[in-house]
């Protein structure tokens, strides 16, 4: 998928390297049980509090059906990123399914609580 490709509503595009770390950290949230995938699931993790980032697909069709959860996550001061394809999304979510949004959600006594915070700063430096 080419960057020019991508839907100009999809801001802000997580570049190659980027995009590669964020899919490692869904799959490894995946096996800690700290991940909601579906647009639906990441609205209701943005409403109740628990979610440390969203990753959405830029290439969802049309790209309307997930633009409330930036607005939401903005709301709720809860970083969010576009990453290319949803299908890559899919696979890192552990399903054979095409995944257009996803929300790693927080657990006190987490392994992962390091890499979410770096991956937050490094979503953060994207949007300044």
């Amino acid at each position: 998928m080419t960057v020019e490709a991508v839907n100009p509503k999809a801001y802000p595009l997580a570049d190659s390297q980027l995009a590669i770390t964020i899919l490692d950290l869904v799959q490894q949230a995946t096996n800690y049980k700290q991940l909601k995938k579906g647009a639906n699931e990441a609205t209701k993790t943005l409403n109740r509090g628990i979610s440390e980032f969203v990753v959405m697909a830029a290439d969802a069709e049309p790209l309307e059906i997930l633009l409330h959860l930036p607005l939401l996550a903005e709301d709720k001061n809860v970083p969010y990123v576009f990453v290319p394809s949803k299908q890559a999304l899919g696979r890192a979510c552990g399903v054979t399914r095409p995944v257009i949004a996803c929300s790693v959600t927080s657990n006190e006594a987490s392994q992962l609580k390091t890499q979410i915070q770096q991956l937050k700063d490094a979503i953060e430096k994207l949007l300044i």
